[in-house]
């Protein structure tokens, strides 16, 4: 039954940070993990740089397809982050 999760769709997104830095991760339910970045201290990079605003998400159709996406995103520059925002 767990493993169906990940068969599911997935969303890779872009946070900013309060100082104004840039996070990339992965969610099924984005909104809950913006929501879990700045109530809790689940995540240590965003820990200390709440609050945080969702600025990008694109939709993957499952969790391996995401997590490669999100690593692709993660080797981009912040002027190439920023560009895909944008275009978003």
């Amino acid at each position: 039954m767990k493993k169906l999760i990940y068969k599911k769709p997935w969303f890779v997104y872009i946070a900013q940070c309060c100082d104004e830095t840039l996070y990339s991760g992965v969610a099924l339910d984005v909104a809950m993990r913006i929501h879990e970045h700045n109530h809790t201290n689940k995540c240590r990079y965003t820990r200390s740089r709440k609050p945080v605003a969702l600025v990008y998400k694109e939709v993957c159709c499952n969790h391996s397809t995401a997590l490669k996406r999100e690593i692709e995103i993660k080797g981009f520059g912040r002027e190439k982050k920023c560009k895909l925002i944008e275009n978003g």
